[in-house]
């Protein structure tokens, strides 16, 4: 099942040449030092909207905050398995949380 639902975020960050999957383990989208989606260990899609937007699509999709790993990820949805038939009305969505977390100010950079 995570590998199925792997493929399809593969194909979905595929759409837009803006963005890259980043993590081996824990596949995730990032810009401006912001992550913006994420898929989970137990295969739930995860995006980053304001929070209008948040609202408004919790109450289009009938869904809910996104949790990983148990913890609440701060304002995350969780994007329903069916919406994942729909790669192009998902995309449009991947493509809004990204212009979302690029107007935040960037998080300053850890020195190593």
């Amino acid at each position: 099942m995570w590998e199925e639902k792997l493929k399809i975020y593969d194909r979905l960050v595929t759409m837009n040449p803006k963005f890259e999957r980043l993590g081996k383990t824990m596949p995730y989208t990032a810009a401006n030092t912001h992550m913006f989606s994420l898929l989970n260990k137990d295969g739930e899609l995860g995006i980053r909207l304001s929070k209008e937007s948040q609202e408004k699509f919790k109450k289009d999709h009938n869904t809910t905050i996104y949790k990983s790993y148990g913890a609440v990820m701060r304002d995350y949805v969780l994007v329903p398995d069916a919406m994942l038939e729909d790669l192009d009305l998902l995309a449009k969505y991947l493509d809004e949380s990204y212009h979302y977390v690029m107007s935040l100010k960037p998080n300053p950079r850890k020195k190593k």
